[in-house]
C-alpha cells in the first residue's frame, strides 16, 4: 500500500482555485449494501460511520445561509443514513435541487420499499450507478444478482415517470470502466446504452455520465494488488488535457464528509486532504467562511490527473472539451 503515499508528496499537476460555490455534496456516511470493485470510499455493508441530525442540521443551515442551490448526496449508499428522508425533505422546503446518487439496488432492499415513490414525490433527480448494460459485467464488478435487482429498480422509476420525456424527473446512469483504462466516449457510450436497454427491456433514462475510475481506497488497492497502479498513474498523467482544468467538480462544489468536516472534492476526503493547499487542519462546516472560498486554492495531488485524463471526469460526466484518446 505504499504507492498511495504518493498522493501526499509533492505533485506536478497544476495549480488551480475555486470559483463561486454552487453545489455542496454531502457524504451521509460509508455504509452501504453492496461492495463495488471500483468504489473509491471503500464503503459496505460493514461501514459503522453516518452522519448524525446535528450534523445534517448544520449542512441545512449552510446550504440556506449560503444560497446553494444544488445538494447533492452520496456515500456509500446514501439511502440508508436514517436522516436521508428529512435531510431531502428539508432541502427541497428550500427549493434547493436535490440530487441522489443511487445505486439501484438499494431501492430493492427489505426496509426500502417506499423509497422510490419517496424520491419521486420530492422530485429528486437520480444519478444511478450502473457500469456496463452487459449482465456478467455489472455482476463482476458489484456483486452476483445485482444487474437483475438494477432492472427491477429501473422499471420502477420508469413506472413512476424518471426518464421519461415531460415527467421532469431526471434519471442519469453512471458508466464506470471495468479495469484500469479510461472510458470511452461518453456520447457513443450513451448512445448504446439507450438502444441496449430500451430494445431489450424496454428502459429509457435521461443521460449517461462516463466517470474514470480514481486509484482511490479499493480501486487504488485492488491496482497495487495486481501490480496495474504505477501504470494507471502513468495513464492518466499521459492523458492530461489541460483544457480539462476549467470544468473540474472542485471549482464549484464542497465536498462535506459524514463528520462535517470539509474538502475540495469527494477523492481528497478519501485522502483526508484537508481544504485547500499547505497540508493545514481540516476544518469543519462550522468554522468555514463560505466567502472565502471563491480564488483560494484548491489541494491537489496526483489522483487529479483522473479527471483532467482524456475527455475528462467529474461528478456530471464528461466534462464535453475532448474526446478519450
Amino acid at each position: 500500500m505504499h504507492e498511495t503515499l504518493s498522493f501526499l508528496k509533492p505533485s506536478d499537476f497544476p495549480a488551480i482555485t475555486r470559483n463561486a460555490l454552487e453545489i455542496v455534496q454531502v457524504n451521509l456516511g460509508y455504509r452501504c449494501n453492496l461492495s463495488c470493485t471500483h468504489c473509491h470510499v471503500n464503503a459496505g455493508p460493514k461501514r459503522k460511520e453516518s452522519m448524525e441530525k446535528e450534523t445534517v442540521d448544520r449542512v441545512l443551515e449552510f446550504i440556506r445561509k449560503e444560497n446553494v442551490r444544488i445538494l447533492d448526496l452520496t456515500g456509500g449508499a446514501p439511502e440508508m443514513n436514517p436522516y436521508f428522508k428529512y435531510l431531502v425533505a428539508e432541502a427541497r422546503k428550500l427549493e434547493v435541487t436535490v440530487i441522489d446518487r443511487c445505486n439501484l439496488v438499494i431501492l430493492e432492499e427489505p426496509g426500502y420499499e417506499d423509497l422510490a415513490e419517496f424520491l419521486a414525490e420530492n422530485r429528486v433527480e437520480i444519478t444511478a450507478s450502473l457500469p456496463c448494460y452487459l449482465e456478467d459485467n455489472v455482476d463482476r464488478q458489484r456483486g452476483k444478482g445485482t444487474f437483475s435487482s438494477s432492472l427491477a429498480a429501473l422499471k420502477k422509476l420508469n413506472d413512476l415517470g424518471y426518464g421519461q420525456a415531460g415527467s421532469g424527473l431526471m434519471l442519469n446512469l453512471v458508466f464506470n470502466p471495468q479495469g484500469a483504462s479510461l472510458p470511452p466516449d461518453q456520447q457513443g457510450l450513451e448512445l448504446a446504452y439507450k438502444n441496449y436497454l430500451f430494445d431489450h427491456y424496454g428502459i429509457v433514462f435521461n443521460r449517461l455520465f462516463a466517470l474514470a475510475n480514481l486509484p482511490v481506497q479499493r480501486f487504488g488497492s485492488l491496482l497495487i494488488s495486481k501490480g496495474l497502479f504505477n501504470d494507471y498513474m502513468r495513464l492518466l498523467k499521459d492523458s492530461h488535457r489541460p483544457e480539462n482544468l476549467n470544468g473540474v467538480m472542485c471549482r464549484n462544489t464542497l465536498s462535506i464528509d459524514w463528520q462535517g468536516y470539509v474538502y475540495d472534492c469527494d477523492f481528497n476526503q478519501m485522502l483526508q486532504l484537508p481544504l485547500g493547499s499547505g497540508g493545514g487542519e481540516k476544518i469543519h462546516l462550522n468554522r468555514l467562511n463560505a466567502r472565502s472560498l471563491p480564488g483560494s486554492r484548491i489541494a491537489v495531488a496526483d489522483h487529479c490527473y483522473g479527471c483532467t485524463a482524456g475527455q475528462g471526469s467529474s461528478c456530471g460526466g464528461a466534462l464535453g472539451v475532448a474526446k478519450a484518446p
